[in-house]
Parts: C-alpha cells; structure tokens; sequence
C-alpha cells in the first residue's frame, strides 16, 4: 500500500501538471471531493506542490526575426536584457527551464552535459514526478571534478529532481587510443545507456569554447593528442563535445575521438534544445546557427545583439 506523501504526490501531479479536474482524481482514486481538496491543501503544506507567480519574461521579437531571417531557424527564443546583469541571466535561465520541462514532459528519453547553465536550469525545474522518463550521459564525463556541474552529476541532479530513471557513462570525454576506445563502447557495462542514448527524444546543452576545455587540466595538456589535425584557431566553439569553426562545419569528423554516440546519431534527435548567456560566445552562436547543430536556440538580448553586430 503506497503512503500518504506518494498519495499526495501522484493526486497533485495529476491536477497541476496533468490538467485532471477534480471529478477525474476523484473517480481515478475513489476519494471524495472533500478528501480531494484536502489532499491537495496538503501537498502545498507539505512543500509537495510549491507555486510561483512569474511575471511574463518578455522576448525579443524583432531580434528573432531578424536572426530567423539570416540563418531560416524557426525555434529561436531571444529573452529582452534587464537593467540588473543578475536579472539578466535569471530571466534566461526561467524561460529555458520552463522550455525544456515542456519537452522533458513529452519525451521518454532525455540527455543532457554538463555546464553552470545546464546546473542553474535544473535547479529551477519544478519538482514533479517523471517515473517513466530516463535521463542519459551521451558521452563520457568532461572530467571537471572540482565543479558542481559536471557530466555524472547532472544526470543525476535532474533524475532526483523527478525521481526517474538515469544512465551514465563509466568513461572520459576523449579517449584517444583508437582500439581502446572502441573496446569501451564494446563493454557491457557501456550497453545500456548507449542503446537509451541511440533512443533520445531530447537533448539540451549549453555551448562549450575551447577555453571551457582549456579550464579542465588532463585537456588542456593533450590539445595537439586530441585534435591532432585542427588548428585551434579555427574552433568557433564546442558542441556534442566536438570542436567546430564559424561555418557550424566539425573540425574532427576523421579523429574523433569523443567516447559516446556518434554525430549521425545525435543529429537524429529531433528536439535538440541549446541555451546561450554569455555574450562571449557570440562566435560558438553564429557557428551553430550556420551549422544548424541544434533546432531550437535561447539566447540573451546581449547575445544576439553581439552576434549580429559581428556578422557586420
């Protein structure tokens, strides 16, 4: 027999997330109307159910139509800029999540990296539960272990937020020895979760540059090792852990050495979600656009603005 926080979890899904009326639960779970409303009075006490009145974020309409128009992208969401940096960047980080719980709420499978952006979006995913949904690594671990926001964690962080399933990788990033890294995509215990990754409804990332990677030590010695033919002067940014120029072309396509699903694959995921706050990655966003890497973009007004005053 389930307890009374499950009770209470599943009756307030139902009616907040799901739209069932009250009649509905009543007959779903043979209650009365009083104990109904009750049960849904104690969900809020409890902090099951937390509600939040948000004011509409407003949207750059005329900057996603100019941005549209150059680049024939359709799902792009340009979030106007507040007079507070702080604002800012909650206004774009609140719209994404609300985006992408959107997605997560149609989708049976879901993969997500690492990242600050990916970290603070989670966070401000409601707490609901998603039983069968899966969350899934899609390549290996960025190996940034001093950070909160790193590739295990993350799947971890959104499965617990939706008591679901998740799938990891036991592996690096990169592993550059060929027949080593084809022998852990072999391994057994790498099947599931590349089989569930091969499966994913959803993708949703933030874009990397080469000084993120920079950042992390074990790559940042290992530059020429893993990007042997590239100059690195060409990397626009990063995306699916692979570095691209300005014209959204992969620099690596013939020495990739990324341990995770393949690009073909990954570029068979329909709904593939990309969030951007930092105008500093104005180039990795004109790359992506023309490389058509993902097939929604949400940006802040400072990125869109920087990037347009640099196709000038």
């Amino acid at each position: 027999m389930e307890n009374k926080t499950e009770l209470l979890t599943k009756i307030a899904q139902d009616y907040y997330i799901s739209g069932l009326s009250i009649g509905q639960i009543v007959d779903k779970y043979h209650l009365s109307r009083y104990l109904v409303n009750k049960y849904l009075e104690e969900a809020k006490q409890e902090k099951i159910v937390t509600i939040t009145i948000h004011t509409p974020l407003e949207r750059q309409r005329d900057l996603e139509k100019k941005i549209h128009d150059l680049f024939d992208i359709d799902n792009i969401y340009i979030i106007k800029d507040s007079q507070d940096t702080c604002d800012q960047e909650s206004h774009v980080i609140t719209f994404a999540a609300s985006e992408i719980f959107r997605h997560i709420q149609a989708s049976r499978i879901v993969g997500t990296v690492w990242g600050e952006t990916i970290s603070e979006i989670i966070e401000q995913l409601p707490q609901v539960m998603l039983e069968d949904c899966t969350f899934t690594q899609f390549i290996g671990e960025n190996k940034k272990y001093k950070s909160k926001a790193g590739t295990m964690r993350m799947v971890q962080k959104i499965a617990d937020k939706f008591s679901a399933n998740y799938l990891t990788l036991s592996g690096p990033l990169y592993i550059a020895e060929p027949n080593t890294r084809k022998g852990m995509l072999e391994e057994f215990s790498s099947q599931p979760t590349l089989a569930a990754a091969k499966q994913m409804d959803l993708i949703f990332c933030g874009l990397g540059t080469l000084a993120s990677l920079k950042s992390i030590p074990i790559w940042r010695d290992h530059l020429k090792t893993l990007f042997p033919k590239i100059n690195t002067g060409d990397i626009a940014g990063m995306a699916y852990g692979r570095p691209y120029d300005i014209h959204g072309n992969f620099l690596n396509q013939d020495s990739d050495c990324t341990f995770g699903i393949d690009l073909a694959t990954i570029f068979k995921v329909p709904k593939r979600i990309c969030v951007v706050r930092s105008k500093f990655k104005s180039q990795a966003t004109i790359g992506a656009l023309r490389g058509r890497l993902f097939t929604d973009l949400i940006l802040t007004e400072s990125v869109a603005r920087r990037l347009l005053d640099d196709l000038k």
